[in-house]
């Protein structure tokens, strides 16, 4: 099972097994992992679920879509290089171990 790595604003860290075929949101969610809101429950309609993951990890994660890209223009907190929706980011066994930082605010 893959590991997944939540860091909050503050430096704390959350370490989670997340099975493959689930989102990096959905996990946050089913975890109580706050900084996710996900209103749109992932339909890549809201932007609430905006993390920053590490720009070296890109050829980790599926290519940016027109839609989230379209989305990602929206998020409260700066969008950055690695920034990404994270109901648009499936599990896999390739992304064991992927840090994603939850960003200062998400309304």
């Amino acid at each position: 099972m893959p590991t997944i790595v939540f860091v909050r604003p503050d430096g704390s860290r959350h370490v989670l097994d997340v099975s493959e075929g689930s989102s990096v949101m959905k996990a946050a969610v089913a975890h109580g992992i706050d900084g996710i809101v996900a209103e749109c429950g992932g339909s890549a309609m809201c932007a609430t679920c905006h993390v920053y993951t590490d720009p070296a990890d890109a050829d980790r994660l599926p290519p940016l879509t027109d839609e989230e890209d379209e989305m990602l223009d929206c998020t409260v907190s700066p969008r950055v290089d690695g920034s990404r929706l994270s109901c648009q980011l499936p599990v896999s066994g390739g992304l064991d171990g992927l840090v994603v930082k939850l960003p200062p605010e998400q309304r």
